[in-house]
């Protein structure tokens, strides 16, 4: 099954993708056998695939990161928790499925798992507002966490969204207060988290659901207190050129090996060759692994101890001279 993008710097992969469909297809309905001639451009495959992902730009990156074939929060839950329950509504206004959540098992232990959810079709992106928060989306992410807190269960999150909606309805209902409830009250739950980046994170609206004891990001995920659209704007007054954007793209440091060496995340989760799209099972698995290492280790800590670290942690991010 293809698995290419169709971004530009994939074409390579596309194209050698078509061709063992074509020869497979050609191969059943005349009932041949081509292993042989498919083994070593399957290999070839598997080289080109990491040839190219070993060599992305900042930009291709946030391109690979926007891509609604990877896996959203929906299929991590899907692939990496068993008997998920999802909890709508923040009990306010009314449901927003641009933020899902619930309780889940990883590892056989309860979690409280909260994330952003894009859409891959136009039906879907419509009904999950292109995973692009409203304030009753905070407020019930805020709701489940207070939820897990009380069982004294740990949250996981997903971020994964452009940013909070800035429409006239969101503006309304306090979004600005939403988020900053939620940093907030992130700050001093009692309880573990952990944040992972798996597509794109984007300013406040990601900050929302990050404010974690150990923040993780897939291999080729960005996080941003921009989109680079949005900075290429204001600092070159150009949005649209592709060299614009890529040194806006550059001069952000959005992407994780990055953040890695700034200290804003803690690890960066490898993706199977070909990114995450390639292999949503393989990308679950490797996932689910560092998140129940990471959550065992939170478990032995005391409530005071954990708040304490979490504060200090994002108390140390940035520089500054007097």
């Amino acid at each position: 099954m293809a698995t290419a993008t169709g971004l530009e710097f994939e074409k390579p992969i596309a194209e050698l993708e078509k061709q063992i469909d074509e020869l497979k297809k050609m191969a059943g309905d005349r009932q041949l056998s081509v292993a042989e001639e498919i083994a070593p451009l399957e290999q070839k495959l598997v080289d080109l695939r990491e040839e190219v992902y070993r060599n992305l730009t900042p930009f291709q990156r946030v391109q690979v990161a926007r891509n609604n074939k990877r896996p959203f929060t929906a299929d991590y839950i899907r692939l990496a928790f068993t008997d998920f329950i999802e909890l709508r509504g923040d009990r306010a206004f009314r449901d927003d499925p641009a933020i899902m959540g619930g309780w889940a098992r990883l590892d056989d232990d309860t979690v409280m798992v909260i994330g952003h959810q894009r859409g891959r079709d136009t039906k879907e992106q419509l009904k999950r507002n292109f995973g692009m928060p409203h304030p009753e989306g905070y407020r019930k992410a805020l709701r489940l966490m207070k939820l897990a807190e009380k069982f004294h269960v740990p949250v996981v999150t997903f971020i994964d969204t452009q940013g909070a909606w800035a429409g006239l309805g969101a503006e309304e209902r306090g979004q600005s207060e939403a988020i900053a409830r939620n940093l907030y009250e992130m700050s001093q739950l009692q309880v573990p988290i952990v944040a992972t980046v798996v597509g794109e994170g984007g300013s406040g609206g990601a900050l929302a659901l990050g404010v974690a004891d150990r923040v993780l990001m897939m291999e080729n995920a960005v996080y941003s207190v921009i989109s680079v659209e949005g900075c290429a704007a204001i600092l070159w007054k150009d949005a649209k050129s592709p060299e614009i954007r890529e040194k806006a793209a550059a001069a952000l440091r959005i992407t994780a090996p990055e953040l890695l060496e700034l200290k804003v995340i803690d690890e960066v989760v490898p993706e199977p060759r070909g990114g995450a799209h390639a292999d949503h099972q393989a990308a679950a698995t490797a996932l689910q692994g560092v998140l129940c290492r990471h959550l065992e280790e939170l478990r032995k800590m005391r409530p005071e101890k954990l708040v304490r670290r979490r504060r200090q942690k994002f108390l140390r991010l940035g520089q500054w001279a007097e």
